[in-house]
């Protein structure tokens, strides 16, 4: 997806004529190649032309992001330089004439364009993929503990109902011995009891 931003410096005290010599070299070019070559240029207007262009980049860079959007893919799409108003003023001469002196202005218009980088949507892909792995790891704790809840139901259940079954296995001995020993000692007493009557 291609991305346009642009910049404008108005009434800059520079012919068209002499501007466009500068815009022309560079249109077309990337943002750092141009701005390299503006840097060794001897001329004024290559300062006015490459504060434009920096303007372009930095206004394509806030609205995208430098996530999305990287400096070196920007390009110079086009350049602009109409006229703006000419300032009239004079300079005197002999013999009592006026000679008009033409002071001309231009506007300086940047075009920049740029390609999205790829990987911004599969980074909400990703982003997507992981609230559903937390969602799927969360419904998993939750019936992981509601299984670890009856699981330990059952067992002290069991422990109950188990100490329940000794106690009772156990009580259920011991009166049957009860009643034993209470029968024996009865029988030795009555035998006791014969042999000295």
């Amino acid at each position: 997806m291609l991305v346009q931003s642009r910049a404008r410096l108005r009434f800059i005290s520079i012919p068209p004529r002499k501007m466009r010599l500068i815009a022309d070299a560079v249109k077309g070019m990337p943002v750092e190649k141009a701005l390299n070559i503006l840097s060794f240029s001897p001329r004024i207007a290559a300062h006015h032309v490459a504060k434009t262009i920096k303007s372009a980049a930095a206004n394509a860079l806030s609205v995208e992001g430098t996530d999305n959007l990287k400096p070196e893919d920007l390009i110079i799409k086009s350049i602009f330089v109409d006229n703006a108003p000419t300032a009239k003023r004079i300079r005197f001469q002999s013999m009592g004439r006026v000679f008009r002196i033409r002071k001309r202005h231009c506007h300086l218009t940047v075009m920049v364009e740029g390609d999205l980088v790829a990987e911004a949507p599969k980074r909400k892909k990703t982003a997507k993929k992981a609230e559903a792995q937390d969602s799927d790891e969360q419904t998993k704790t939750t019936t992981t503990k509601t299984d670890g809840a009856r699981s330990t139901a059952k067992k002290s259940g069991t422990r109950k109902s188990g100490t329940k079954k000794t106690a009772t296995n156990k009580s259920a001995p011991k009166t049957s011995t009860t009643k034993k020993t209470t029968a024996k000692k009865s029988a030795v007493r009555k035998t006791t009891a014969r042999k000295s009557g």
